[in-house]
């Protein structure tokens, strides 16, 4: 438990700032096209990451042979999420994006209970995911404006949480066996090539500006390449359930940056809901466990 708190509030600032990443970038550059970059450039450095501890003939063996589950994973941790979510954030605002995204812990819990037996999931597991979608809920504090365009939005970014629900159960069977850094880079790498025939129809038209560049890059670097790799180490050590909790802190923090850099105010619903997530987050990972009551004595014999 000594290793999972800051990984998991690791995991959670870098993708908590994504969001707001993503935002800027896609104003000038197109989900499709920001993504295959995005996913090859992050691939790319993975590799270069892998080449220095295994030695270059040794990493491309690795991800040749581990070829099945890295273009599963390409498709449904990356290619797919990655661009419903951009397109998401097109038509909403970033910090809706991330409590959208709030759900996977739903989704994994349900497929948690089809494809992984072994976990326990007992009622303070299940109160936790409960608790903190109660908290998602008064952090919301308001439905999206925007129209149909909004809701579409938001559906799409619900719709890449199962998607993301689904990788983490995959992930978390076949890290057993793969690596977690090969199943990153060559995830990464397929998630790109799959990407890229889409996105040639979705060039800019010119160049695009410096801050979307730089949020492209710092996306990238922070967001994918660095995260994916503290992503498989918590798969392989404490499972995909306790891992999807990450998405109820991204919320927070997004809320946090979009006061730091865009003095967007933090209001008491905030505060409460940010409160309820990270007790659901403690009940769920099992850091706060709920109290058993206690057997009754038995009674005396006459």
């Amino acid at each position: 438990m000594n290793r999972y708190a800051p990984l998991l509030l690791l995991l959670a600032g870098t993708w908590g700032a994504s969001y707001l990443f993503i935002k800027v970038a896609v104003e000038d550059i197109e989900p499709a096209p920001m993504m295959a970059a995005r996913s090859l450039l992050a691939g790319v450095v993975l590799f270069g990451y892998l080449a220095l501890t295994l030695g270059t003939r040794r990493a491309l063996a690795d991800v040749t042979a581990a070829w099945r589950p890295v273009l599963v994973l390409g498709a449904i941790n990356a290619a797919i999420p990655f661009w419903l979510v951009a397109w998401g954030v097109k038509h909403v605002d970033s910090g809706i994006a991330a409590i959208a995204q709030s759900t996977v812990p739903i989704f994994t819990l349900l497929l948690a209970l089809r494809f992984l037996p072994h976990e326990r999931f007992g009622p303070a597991r299940i109160a936790g995911v409960c608790l903190g979608l109660v908290g998602v809920g008064v952090l919301a504090g308001f439905r999206p404006e925007g129209g149909w365009w909004a809701a579409a939005g938001t559906l799409a970014v619900v719709l890449s949480s199962i998607s993301y629900a689904s990788a983490g159960i995959y992930g978390q069977l076949r890290v057993r066996a793969v690596a977690g850094p090969v199943l990153a880079t060559g995830s990464m790498l397929a998630a790109g090539l799959m990407l890229l025939p889409l996105s040639l129809f979705q060039l800019p038209d010119g160049v695009p500006s410096l801050e979307a560049t730089a949020s492209l890059l710092t996306l990238t670097l922070l967001g994918t390449a660095m995260a994916q790799l503290v992503l498989y180490r918590m798969l392989r050590i404490f499972g995909s359930p306790r891992v999807s909790l990450v998405t109820f802190l991204i919320p927070g923090f997004a809320l946090f940056y979009g006061a730091l850099l865009l003095d967007e105010p933090i209001t008491a619903s905030a505060l409460l809901g940010l409160a309820l997530i990270l007790c659901g987050v403690a009940l769920g990972s099992g850091a706060l466990r709920l109290a058993r009551r206690p057997a009754e004595a038995p009674a005396p014999t006459p």
